[in-house]
């Protein structure tokens, strides 16, 4: 049996930006005297390395300092992922990761303590296809990557417009996408915040694509979206991401 195949049967997955000229309509904004959201944003690949890395990057940056509703530094180093870093963030992002991270067992437990301490978690796309071996990631992300049987415009749900990550996205949109499946369906343990609906891919199933959900004291938020770098340039996109961030960040 192969690892994955492993992970799929013993894994138990658990429940977790903006445009910057026109912030989406429910777009939570900071208020008065609050300090911006600190957010460090991984970028470090062990396996397939997207090339929307970049664009990525440059969103994230341009995002921070049109709102200011948060600051962020970008790392492709793993040595950021320490007790000592992650204490001087709000929110951790992992931005299209994969493979087995070379994180070393003092690194992992600062990254569990970080989000059950009451710290935030947004992983984007490729970072459920990250880190197989260690169960722990698995539950924190919500469900590991499986395949992406999609890539092609289709229609994504909004089902939750009232979370900070749904707000202002309308009862659905259309996106060209590479659509994400699981290995394990996290439904029954998250909160589901988009989903794609089945029907625009000629298929049937369940296929959520965002989700929230509480880890200890923190809150850990996952997106499947991010393949393209048009999906980066769309500010329903950044509207989600911000929702996202706000909301790991206990700023919603």
């Amino acid at each position: 049996m192969t690892t994955r195949a492993l992970l799929a049967a013993s894994a138990i997955a658990l429940v977790g930006c903006g445009t910057p000229a026109a912030p989406a309509p429910g777009t939570p904004i900071p208020e008065a005297g609050t300090s911006p959201i600190r957010v460090l944003a991984v970028t470090a690949t062990a396996g397939f390395r997207h090339a929307s890395i970049p664009t990525a990057r440059q969103t994230l940056a341009s995002m921070a300092a049109d709102t200011g509703e948060f600051v962020v530094t970008a790392t492709e180093s793993l040595g950021d992922i320490s007790a000592a870093r992650l204490g001087s963030v709000d929110v951790l992002i992992f931005v299209l990761t994969s493979g087995e991270l070379a994180l070393d067992a003092a690194q992992k437990a600062a990254l569990l303590a970080f989000v059950n301490g009451g710290g935030g978690f947004v992983g984007i796309h490729s970072a459920a296809d990250t880190l197989y071996e260690w169960p722990e990631y698995g539950q924190l992300v919500g469900a590991w990557f499986k395949e992406h049987p999609w890539t092609r415009e289709a229609t994504v749900r909004v089902e939750a417009p009232a979370h900070p990550a749904g707000r202002g996205l309308g009862p659905s949109f259309r996106l060209l996408e590479e659509f994400y499946t699981f290995i394990e369906n996290p439904r029954p343990r998250v909160q589901v915040i988009l989903s794609l609906d089945e029907s625009s891919v000629g298929a049937d199933g369940d296929f959520p694509l965002a989700w929230a959900h509480t880890v200890g004291q923190g809150r850990s938020f996952y997106t499947a979206l991010g393949h393209f770098d048009s999906t980066w340039s769309d500010p329903r996109f950044q509207a989600h991401l911000r929702g996202a961030i706000a909301w790991t960040a206990k700023r919603e």
